[in-house]
């Protein structure tokens, strides 16, 4: 795992800049470093090594030293498609997986992108046809920012290497303020820098003399296959992720697990063959996974590291974490991957995780639902509507209310992915100056567009795989492990995995009883059943309590208040939030959050005083 930074255009101070940029994400590579420069490109590279250690740096040339390449990810196929390059007459030099991707694109062009199995954000320049090409992995399980300034692109794999660049002028983008507080996370290809954009995953650019082209490789399709057994998908489920497991553990160096009491990273960590897996917990009882991973870990035969999070160090954390991060996340396990991070980098540079299997084999509580609201939903759609604007107006809250709510809206009406902060109303309320830009259902509709012939449960889970775990599941599992100089290797995150996902059936997806329902089975073959039927938890935080305490209450009300706040909300909306939290009246801990991860944010980059400044960046 590496970070690049690098631009276009010729600069005197060029090499300056180039330096500033890569030194400020060494955390991303702090084994060693490389430059390419010539009058047209600047490349900057930092690595983590784990393959070929001794002959992997980059940048790294072709033959003739007229294409040079900076990659932050791993091809886990690189051997397979290296052996078919060398039999097409290819000469390589050295072991990474990094020279397969000079020469396939050499020999393939755009086309090498479907032939690679992997994780992966790349840049490649052809000095010759003065062409930059770049792309970014099937899932965005890697991180690629860039943005255009004077007809010249500026690119990195944080956006705190970009803000290093003299020609560009740092902006809060209130667009995806706006957007955020609904979803949770940047949800926009532009991110909360004004005129810095994401490439998004799946997709691979071209940028000549000015002109950036962007293009689609690759999206993900359902199509189940209702001709196999239950028992055949999980034999191909176990099939296809013994594989995958095998494929990730590639390395040079020790690979780790990490283990929380769920069946995702359980079905990991007890497949993976390794000597160490990390867990973290909270200091309350039902927030503390320790002993689960534990007892699983002494069942195994594995040796679990563990850490118990105090209040106070999250808390102490929290700007840290979102300078990290680059843009507000407000999901807050995203501070409990910072900490199994931390412990696990103390004994490995590369630890495995669950990510993606809940995306891919309908893990998530509310997947559900549908189910839940079948029949309820037979009813004609006006007789719904007029059953819930009956029990919306009732002012107090009562069981079966927002199952009456809900149920009368479709599945396109209700659901944007796994977290819904605030709506469009809420949102105008407690902006100084809302844009309007952008009601949830116009960023999800051409999505839901695409999957129009599916079944619910499978909308969701498109619309997941192409919001949350993009914005916010791959997101912090990249960010809160490179502040440790961490690889994190996500097995289910595979193209394989998903190729056998995406034909399963609704009805070995989710029931009644239980999600994951064909993955779980294939899991219980290695993990006990009170692992491989647990309910889907997540990180658990404590938050909702700690915002009743009177220390963190009297934190956030001086973030309500500050002037920060004033430049953005109507901070005596800000307030009743709190207080109504406080005092029972309602739940509004994750709107909060949410919130005031914005505020702490904009502290980090835009004030005079705050941690990007502390730490160097203007």
């Amino acid at each position: 795992m590496c970070g690049f930074a690098g631009f276009t255009g010729y600069r005197e101070d060029g090499k300056e800049i180039l330096t500033n940029m890569m030194n400020r994400i060494i955390h991303r590579g702090p084994d060693s470093e490389g430059q390419y420069i010539d009058d047209k490109a600047y490349m900057g590279f930092r690595r983590l090594s784990f393959l070929d250690l001794d002959n992997g740096s980059q940048p790294m040339f072709n033959e003739n030293k007229k294409i040079v390449i900076t990659f932050n990810g791993e091809i886990y196929n690189y051997q397979d498609l290296k052996k078919e390059l060398i039999e097409k007459g290819h000469v390589f030099t050295n072991n990474s997986d990094t020279e397969v991707l000079i020469h396939g694109y050499e020999e393939y062009g755009e086309g090498l992108l479907n032939k690679l199995r992997g994780m992966f954000a790349f840049v490649i320049w052809d000095s010759e046809k003065e062409t930059l090409f770049g792309a970014r992995d099937f899932f965005g399980i890697k991180p690629f920012y860039y943005t255009i300034v004077d007809n010249n692109i500026i690119y990195g794999s944080e956006i705190k290497s970009i803000l290093e660049h003299p020609s560009y002028k740092k902006e809060v983008n209130e667009v995806a303020l706006e957007n955020y507080l609904t979803f949770q996370y940047s949800v926009l290809p532009e991110t909360f820098f004004k005129g810095i954009y994401k490439l998004m995953p799946g997709h691979y650019f071209t940028f000549c003399k000015g002109k950036l082209t962007i293009r689609r490789y690759w999206e993900p399709t359902f199509e189940a296959d209702e001709n196999k057994s239950l028992d055949q998908f999980v034999q191909e489920i176990d099939d296809v992720m013994q594989d995958s497991v095998e494929h990730h553990k590639i390395s040079d160096v020790e690979v780790g697990s990490f283990l929380s009491s769920g069946v995702d990273s359980s079905y990991v960590a007890a497949t993976f063959n390794g000597d160490k897996t990390f867990t973290v917990g909270f200091d309350y009882e039902k927030y503390n996974e320790i002993d689960y991973a534990k007892s699983l870990s002494d069942k195994i035969k594995i040796d679990n590291y563990s850490k118990l999070v105090s209040s106070e160090e999250y808390w102490e954390a929290i700007p840290k974490i979102q300078y990290h991060m680059d843009e507000p996340l407000a999901d807050p396990a995203a501070i409990a991957l910072y900490f199994v991070s931390q412990t696990a980098s103390k004994y490995v540079k590369a630890a495995m995780s669950g990510e993606g299997a809940d995306e891919f084999f309908g893990g998530y509580n509310i997947y559900r639902e549908p189910l839940d609201l079948e029949k309820f939903q037979k009813l004609p759609k006006g007789l719904r509507k007029a059953l819930a604007n009956i029990v919306s107006s009732i002012p107090f809250k009562f069981k079966g209310k927002n199952f009456l709510v809900r149920a009368s809206k479709s599945v396109e009406e209700r659901f944007i992915g796994n977290a819904f902060m605030f709506n469009e109303k809420e949102r105008e309320k407690i902006l100084k100056n809302p844009t309007g830009k952008y009601d949830h259902k116009d960023l999800t509709r051409p999505f839901y567009d695409k999957v129009k012939d599916k079944d619910d449960v499978t909308k969701m889970q498109y619309i997941d795989i192409n919001f949350w775990l993009i914005g916010d599941i791959l997101l912090k599992a990249d960010k809160m492990s490179m502040a440790h100089s961490l690889e994190v290797r996500v097995p289910f995150m595979d193209k394989e995995v998903f190729n056998v996902a995406r034909t399963l059936p609704t009805k070995y997806k989710v029931n009644k009883s239980n999600t994951k329902y064909a993955m779980r089975k294939a899991a219980a073959r290695y993990v006990p059943d009170m692992v491989a039927e647990k309910k889907k938890l997540g990180f658990p935080v404590p938050i909702r309590i700690w915002l009743k305490d009177d220390k963190y209450y009297n934190m956030i009300k001086k973030a309500f208040s500050s002037e920060a706040a004033k430049k953005f909300f109507n901070t005596g909306e800000l307030i009743k939030y709190l207080d109504d939290h406080k005092e029972g009246k309602a739940d509004n801990s994750r709107k909060i959050w949410t919130v005031y991860m914005f505020l702490v944010w904009y502290d980090d980059f835009f004030k005079e005083d705050g941690y990007a400044a502390r730490h160097g960046v203007a």
